[in-house]
């Protein structure tokens, strides 16, 4: 399951609090990161792009986060993965209008 995190600071945390947790926590193990990205706003200030076989890995990760982002994890797939099913939907249109 690939899912996208956008994380947005809680107004009670600071940007060093949230840094020096990130330099001491790792990914629960089970989830594989593919990227993260801290950015130069506040909304979304992470966004994280992970991939796991079970939705309570990645709940496990956020939940470390509780206290100083609220967060909206969202299930994706690629573009590849979009455009294959978008296909099949068309061919299997096209056959049954014929």
């Amino acid at each position: 399951m690939l899912c996208i995190t956008l994380m947005k600071p809680k107004p009670n945390s600071s940007i060093v609090q949230r840094r020096e947790r990130r330099l001491q926590w790792q990914y629960p193990e089970g989830m594989k990161v593919l990227a993260e990205y801290w950015l130069a706003t506040s909304d979304p200030a992470v966004i994280t792009i992970a991939e796991a076989d079970d939705a309570g890995v990645i709940r496990k990760a956020m939940e470390h986060w509780d206290d100083v982002f609220d967060y909206n994890v969202f299930p994706a797939i690629t573009a590849e993965q979009g455009l294959a099913a978008a296909r099949r939907e068309f061919a299997t249109a096209r056959a049954s209008s014929i």
